[in-house]
């Protein structure tokens, strides 16, 4: 009766007592960790990125720590993305982890589901991201520049089980965990320009407008990474990689800690060749673990080495012996005692003629680089340059016409050509940058080159470099095009010896990572 009283004489106060006991129930039930409006987990908020058919979601299960996301999308490649995004907006270096499931069987084999870096949320946005595939295929993919094309390096590892992306100062690359464990470098230590702020997140893409994926992102650590520690050295990593001409897509073959460099492609197209510790290393192109090849000995190879066109023999270049100064051996292709060809030091193997009788090799005589052509059976060795300045990085062209090479004769380092007797010396374009190491694809349609920009002196390691093509193509060399193939941090070692595959569709090189101690780097939880 009193409480029918005072709610018939002052409703106003029993309503305000009434919301205030909600609310009160209300704030008591929430729990602690409460997101604030907009936001889903560890990230500000979501949605679709570019033009959609069928809106995506986002949820987040705050007892699990997981993240479901659903997406259309026709695609995340060429010049704009079409997905559903997770974001954070960040600064300075980062990392971002998950373990990924996709829900469903079939589906677009080109389904991904992503850890990404973007500068900005426009579809054509600069971006870095490591995507798993609905196959398994596992890539490091990247735009570089305002709209421009999609390029990627595809990981060696498939179906992996935890991804994750990291950025460091100017560069981005992936680390993956087959199983348990922590993710592994697997490839990458790009430039990519992420200016100021930036997104960090998930995402997903069904690869297909009219379809609806869903995908689940468990274990998710966003990470906060510390400058490098006082004196600490980065640990260096050695990466072997293909780059197809028509695509341009890269794939990692290979990668080691330590230094290995200079890939030879086998002319049957089973196997790498390459230089490590002293010594020549053989691969299958589709990975698993080198073997050494026995060269007697000959145990500080460098990496001046090629295969006769007969397949019988390996040349090499080693400084075992005497004074210590690079000599040109010769080795039977499954190994075995070298045969030493040049008398004089020092002698660096790049060439050997079609028709299997002659090595062209680079030698210092009287303080002079120049380019030598000698027998292989050690007969004299035969001048073929006079200029002042370097000249090196001698190849045949596959007709046996020609000797390309690298010449500091102009001032810059220089792509040049002449006849096998080293008549009719002729540039074969000119520009802004330094060239070296001329390789001729076995079809004799196109030439492949490592290039360093103009400030550069030498050949170095740690270099930010470019892998130039150009066509042989066309008639008149003012017309020939020269275009881009690859991008990558390396130099020295990368493709100082002939590297193309037998079809003449791929080339085989080394890059280099620099990859600071992991415990330098500071922890979020995987739960906000």
């Amino acid at each position: 009766m009193e409480i029918f009283l005072l709610m018939n004489k002052k409703p106003m106060i029993w309503f305000t007592a009434l919301a205030c006991l909600a609310a009160f129930i209300c704030i008591a039930a929430s729990p602690i960790s409460a997101q604030p409006p907009g936001s889903i987990g560890q990230f500000g908020s979501h949605a679709d990125i570019g033009t959609v058919l069928h809106p995506g979601g986002a949820e987040y299960d705050l007892k699990t720590g997981t993240y479901t996301l659903t997406a259309s999308g026709e695609n995340m490649w060429f010049k704009s993305d079409a997905f559903q995004f997770v974001w954070k907006k960040v600064s300075g270096d980062v990392a971002l982890s998950a373990d990924i499931s996709f829900v469903g069987q079939g589906g677009n084999p080109h389904r991904k589901a992503v850890v990404m870096l973007r500068q900005n949320l426009d579809p054509d946005s600069v971006y870095a991201d490591v995507a798993l595939h609905g196959v398994g295929m596992t890539a490091l993919q990247y735009r570089e520049s305002t709209g421009a094309i999609t390029q990627e390096i595809q990981s060696n590892i498939s179906a992996p089980k935890r991804i994750r992306i990291v950025k460091r100062g100017d560069y981005v690359y992936m680390s993956l965990a087959k199983d348990t464990g922590d993710p592994q470098m697997a490839g990458g230590w790009l430039p990519i320009p992420l200016k100021g702020d930036f997104y960090v997140g998930i995402g997903l893409c069904s690869h297909d407008k009219d379809v609806v994926e869903k995908a689940l992102f468990s274990n998710v650590k966003i990470e906060t990474l510390s400058p490098p520690a006082g004196m600490s050295q980065p640990k260096l990593y050695s990466t072997l990689e293909t780059v197809a001409v028509s695509s341009r897509d890269r794939q990692v073959i290979h990668i080691a800690p330590g230094r290995f460099e200079a890939p030879n492609w086998t002319r049957d197209g089973t196997s790498f060749i390459f230089n490590s510790d002293g010594h020549l290393q053989r691969l299958p192109v589709t990975g698993g673990t080198p073997q050494t090849i026995n060269t007697d000995f000959a145990n500080r190879c460098n990496n001046d080495h090629g295969i006769s066109p007969d397949s019988k023999w390996i040349a090499l270049s080693d400084n075992s012996q005497g004074d210590h100064q690079s000599l040109v051996y010769i080795v039977p292709f499954e190994g075995g005692t070298p045969r030493r060809v040049t008398q004089n030091s020092p002698s660096y193997w790049h060439g050997w003629s079609p028709d299997g009788k002659t090595l062209a090799f680079v030698g210092q005589r009287n303080g002079e680089f120049d380019i030598y052509s000698i027998p292989p059976e050690r007969g004299e060795e035969n001048r073929l340059t006079t200029a002042k300045g370097l000249d090196g990085g001698p190849e045949y062209s596959p007709d046996g016409k020609y000797i390309y090479f690298n010449s500091e004769r102009t001032g810059l380092m220089q792509i040049w050509r002449m006849r096998p007797d080293g008549s009719a010396q002729e540039q074969v374009f000119s520009d802004d940058y330094n060239n070296w190491f001329p390789h001729i694809s076995p079809d004799g349609k196109w030439m492949v080159f490592l290039t360093y920009d103009k400030t550069v002196t030498g050949h170095p390691e740690g270099k930010d470099v470019m892998l130039r093509l150009m066509s042989l193509e066309d008639k008149n060399m003012s017309d020939k095009k020269i275009t881009v193939l690859a991008k990558l941090f390396g130099g020295q070692g990368t493709i100082n010896v002939p590297s193309w595959s037998p079809d003449s569709l791929k080339v085989a090189f080394v890059s280099y990572q620099l990859i600071p101690e992991e415990t330098t780097e500071t922890k979020e939880t995987g739960n906000p």
